[in-house]
């Protein structure tokens, strides 16, 4: 199995440094040197073998080679199409069709995005297991990111913490909204009767969501709306507490006639790439189900 590996070649600015001191500036941690050391990575210079006390010298081929991962025995690889719009050593970005769940539950222990991921990377020889960034509701559809290594997965919720992973959404929701845009500020939490299901309640975690009203049609309108903060069920629990469920969205108060889950899409993905330092945005236009309920109601 092919192993993750990191290269850099040493400018004159770095010559001298220990590869510890080079690679804490890299984002490697003590942990992750560690896991190197003892679980069957490497660190080589120009080929060879080095602890990492060796001091740099300029045009120096600097290599360090991750442990293999061992995916999750409760995962089985499955080949399923997989809508991948980006992919590079470090990450892929899908753009997911509803009813799809993107990681294996009880109630959905195949047929998953994990699933098909673990047959791609072992079609692809790759050594690594699911490291899923941005997940989605299985009805829910549009782009998601996951991470190809356990290190880029590190580098990556260090950059969703600090807020550098920003996502848009497409919903249609019922009823005609009296503003075109605003800002929800409610505190969500799980509901007291359910394990499943969330609503708005004082003591529950800050959430967070800007919204602007594209198009109102009939008795529907279609939002666009950001994140700031990344609650369960975050839109669906917000849009529901304005009187505006999703369409769709039978677990909120959503009517099921005319689409059969959910109407929300995740429709723009942007961040900061932590391994090539730069930023990398994705679109994703309106699945067919979303977008004939909206031709539907808008003639």
């Amino acid at each position: 199995m092919t192993k993750f590996k990191l290269e850099w070649v040493i400018v004159n600015e770095q010559a001298g440094m220990m590869v510890r001191e080079f690679l804490k500036l890299k984002r490697i941690s003590k942990r992750a040197l560690t896991d190197i050391k003892y679980f069957g990575g490497d660190i080589k210079i120009n080929g060879k073998s080095i602890t990492v006390r060796y001091n740099l010298k300029k045009g120096d081929l600097l290599s360090v080679y991750f442990p293999t991962e061992r995916p999750s025995a409760s995962i089985l690889p499955e080949e399923l199409p997989l809508k991948i719009v980006y992919e590079d050593d470090h990450c892929l970005v899908i753009n997911k069709d509803p009813f799809i769940p993107t990681i294996p539950s009880r109630e959905h222990p195949s047929g998953t995005i994990a699933n098909g991921l673990l047959a791609y990377f072992q079609k692809q020889n790759l050594a690594s297991t699911i490291h899923v960034v941005t997940r989605l509701d299985k009805d829910t559809s549009g782009l998601l990111l996951v991470a190809k290594h356990r290190f880029a997965h590190s580098l990556f919720s260090t950059e969703q913490k600090q807020r550098n992973i920003n996502r848009t959404y497409l919903a249609i929701t019922e009823g005609i909204f009296p503003k075109i845009s605003g800002t929800i500020d409610a505190p969500i939490g799980r509901k007291d009767t359910s394990i499943i299901e969330r609503e708005v309640r004082r003591e529950g975690q800050k959430a967070v969501t800007h919204y602007q009203v594209m198009r109102q049609f009939g008795d529907k309108s279609l939002l666009c709306l950001k994140l700031e903060t990344g609650r369960t069920h975050q839109i669906r629990v917000h849009c529901a507490h304005l009187g505006h469920p999703l369409c769709g969205d039978t677990l909120y108060g959503g009517k099921r006639d005319e689409i059969n889950r959910q109407a929300l899409h995740s429709s723009e993905l942007t961040f900061w790439h932590p391994i090539l330092e730069k930023q990398l945005s994705f679109k994703a236009e309106l699945p067919a189900d979303m977008e004939a309920l909206v031709n539907q109601t808008g003639e």
